[in-house]
């Protein structure tokens, strides 16, 4: 009966997804972690430096800048010859080949001064060479001023700008120029000149980016060298151009280093040591406080999902250099698990988020302190989520409470505002702004993991909707029996600390299955029981049926599971006593099929359900009642709730007995309320009553 010490025996099944959840989560959490440290600051030329004081820890080049580098190869590579072949004969097989052609045409339709003209033009273009289109386009890219040809072992340098390809090579055959006066180009046209340009260059490959290397060789990569020990950038410095030069540096070093697949495995075993025991602290929480929520895979897997899914964008963000971290609304995180399951085990989570996405970034002191508190205060401002109005004020206080403390560690390191870095407070701005995402976020996790949230809960308590419109209508005493029960309920769970909303919106759906049948239930009878015609196990069946007809109508109506069990547990196992009792006393020797006359159950396995139970029998009893004095209320109460506990409804809960003894205080407080008795009004008498009364008053004396 002690809520805090309830055992949650988990089965071999139940073990193996545990043990399955724990292991998955931990291996995508750390194979997609950041494995080296090129990625782990950032920084902006002319910005100031916002970590902690960089020191070398090994000597590394300063490498030049990527502009640098290209300029000072373009000048080098204006220098570069690639060497192409030349075939001598292929001009020649040309010229023969137009020969033979413009020959063996009869009548000649092209004039033999024709003729000599495009033979002289082939023999300069075969003289300077000609190039295929993919070469001589490669040459141009390369801006290559000139090329070597050789032949025999012989090289002879030759500009790119008497070089031909197939393009230039036609239009020079075709420009006629100062020669257009003799010669018409529509003749000349007539000769197909474009079958008779050919490649007489070929590109040598190999000797080309030998030479091409060998320049190269030449140029330095670096312009000057960082030592072991030596001051890199302190915080708050500017970013110059040449300090960030020594920064990228730093990076390609960090990235050459990170290279080694040993190194690679040694860091991911330590990140899975890391995780590990983060993950472990966490299972010992849970076994020591809320083995509750191990036993339910639906519990695990969603607390298992918050670290994973934070963790990865986390990672994305620093592994590829996007944005800044502080945009991550991690206090989303402690929200999720404060709505659905309670504070301290939101806390614990929020925490081993934050220590695992730490590991990701160079300097996470700051970010542990900042989402820490963020964290704390999500949790403080958004105790009960029933309205939009409360998530944008925790949104507020969130984002309030970061931007102040990630100030006052920056003015504790600085001491100087015009140092402070105020793109990391727009940054937490934007993780404000986010925050409101959260409202949204609660619905997908309510479907995806079959939660029900307070706002689900408001929602549903509204007795304008549908069904309970329709049970005021259909059954009016059931739906005003339920109202009572309601306020009852709810009195005794504020006083308790249990879930006040929940168990008014169980309490208004929990006889839901009377509709069906509501003239059998005494609350909705006018002068008429048609118990009277039916036998004591046809009437039993009947009230017991209405908790079926119940779960029927929330399978219909699409009632989420938790308020599901109320209807299933409002009676537990218990008996219908009225035709039980009268069975036997009818039938005292024949033996009772007690089935015939107990509710399918269960008995109550939350602190709410047991509420609702008592609240339920005791506002019932009352209205039978004869006289509604002090002591028959307080008679009544204590009678039906012991009752209860002595036929051990309320063993499978979490229920104390100071929880049943306040319980019952409440209830005998608001019933007597209920029913105290009231003064009866004297009604106005009329002046010629009076006055006769007066008179007859008179005349007896």
């Amino acid at each position: 009966m002690n809520r805090h010490n309830q055992e949650h025996k988990l089965t071999p099944k139940a073990l193996i997804y545990r043990i399955v959840i724990t292991i998955t989560a931990l291996f995508i959490v750390c194979l997609y972690m950041p494995r080296d440290e090129r990625n782990t600051y950032l920084f902006d030329l002319g910005k100031p430096w916002r970590y902690s004081q960089l020191i070398a820890t090994h000597d590394f080049p300063i490498y030049k800048s990527e502009a640098t580098m290209q300029k000072e190869q373009d000048s080098i590579l204006q220098y570069y010859r690639p060497y192409f072949a030349i075939n001598p004969t292929a001009g020649e097989e040309q010229i023969e080949r137009f020969k033979a052609t413009i020959g063996a045409q009869r009548p000649a339709v092209i004039p033999a001064n024709y003729v000599d003209y495009v033979i002289r033009k082939l023999e300069h273009i075969y003289e300077q060479g000609v190039m295929d289109a993919p070469d001589f386009d490669l040459m141009h890219a390369d801006h290559v001023s000139a090329i070597r040809i050789f032949a025999q072992n012989e090289a002879s340098e030759q500009p790119m700008s008497q070089v031909f390809s197939h393009k230039t090579a036609y239009e020079y055959l075709t420009d006629l120029g100062d020669d257009s006066l003799h010669y018409d180009l529509r003749l000349l046209r007539k000769c197909n000149l474009n079958d008779y340009i050919v490649p007489n260059l070929t590109l040598d490959k190999e000797k080309s980016e030998e030479t091409k290397k060998d320049l190269l060789s030449s140029l330095s990569y670096s312009s000057g060298m960082v030592m072991s020990g030596q001051k890199i950038i302190d915080r708050g410095d500017i970013v110059d151009q040449r300090t960030y030069e020594i920064l990228m540096s730093l990076e390609k070093e960090y990235a050459k280093r990170n290279t080694s697949k040993m190194q690679s495995r040694t860091v991911l075993l330590g990140q899975l040591f890391y995780v590990g025991i983060i993950i472990l602290c966490m299972s010992l929480y849970f076994n020591l406080f809320r083995r509750d929520y191990l036993a339910n895979t639906r519990n695990l897997l969603f607390i298992a999902s918050m670290p994973v899914i934070f963790t990865l964008i986390a990672s994305f963000l620093v592994k590829h250099n996007l944005l800044n971290v502080y945009i991550i609304p991690f206090a989303m995180v402690p929200i999720f698990i404060r709505v659905f399951m309670d504070s301290r085990t939101a806390f614990g989570i929020h925490v081993a988020t934050v220590l695992i996405c730490a590991v990701t970034l160079k300097y996470p002191y700051e970010f542990i302190v900042t989402q820490t508190v963020a964290g704390m205060v999500a949790i403080y401002s958004l105790r009960e989520l029933s309205q939009r109005s409360q998530l944008i004020r925790a949104a507020f206080y969130v984002t309030l409470a970061s931007l102040l403390v990630y100030a006052s560690m920056e003015m504790i390191h600085e001491k100087d505002f015009t140092r402070l870095d105020y793109r990391m407070y727009v940054s937490i701005a934007i993780n404000g702004a986010l925050l409101l995402f959260a409202y949204p976020f609660l619905f997908l996790c309510e479907k995806m993991f079959g939660f029900t949230s307070n706002v689900t809960l408001v929602e549903l308590s509204n007795t304008n909707n549908e069904l309970l419109r329709k049970l005021s209508e259909v059954a009016p005493g059931t739906f005003q029996h339920s109202m009572q029960v309601a306020n009852l309920a709810t009195e005794v769970a504020n006083k308790i600390e249990a879930r006040s909303l929940l168990v008014r919106t169980g309490a208004l759906y929990h006889d839901i299955g009377k509709m069906n049948n509501p003239a059998y239930f005494t609350e909705n009878q006018n002068n008429f029981n048609p118990h009277s015609r039916l036998s004591y196990e046809q009437s039993a069946a009947i009230v017991i049926n209405h908790v079926k007809d119940g779960l029927k109508m929330a399978d219909k109506y699409n009632l989420p599971q938790i308020i599901k069990d109320f209807i299933s547990t409002h009676h537990g196992k218990g008996k219908t006593k009225y035709f039980f009792i009268s069975y036997k006393n009818q039938n005292p020797d024949k033996p009772v099929d007690e089935e015939l006359f107990t509710y399918p159950g269960p008995n109550p396995f939350t602190l709410e359900q047991a509420i609702l139970m008592m609240a339920d029998s005791v506002e019932a009893a009352s209205r039978s009642l004869s006289e509604y004095t002090e002591e028959s209320i307080s008679n009544l109460v204590e009678k039906i709730i012991d009752c209860q506990m002595e036929e051990g409804f309320f063993k499978d809960c979490p229920i104390t007995f100071h929880d049943i003894t306040t319980a019952k205080e409440v209830f005998k407080e608001k019933l007597k309320t209920i029913y105290h008795t009231r003064i009866s009004y004297p009604e106005l008498k009329k002046k010629g009553e009076e006055a006769e009364k007066a008179h007859t008053g008179s005349t007896s004396k």
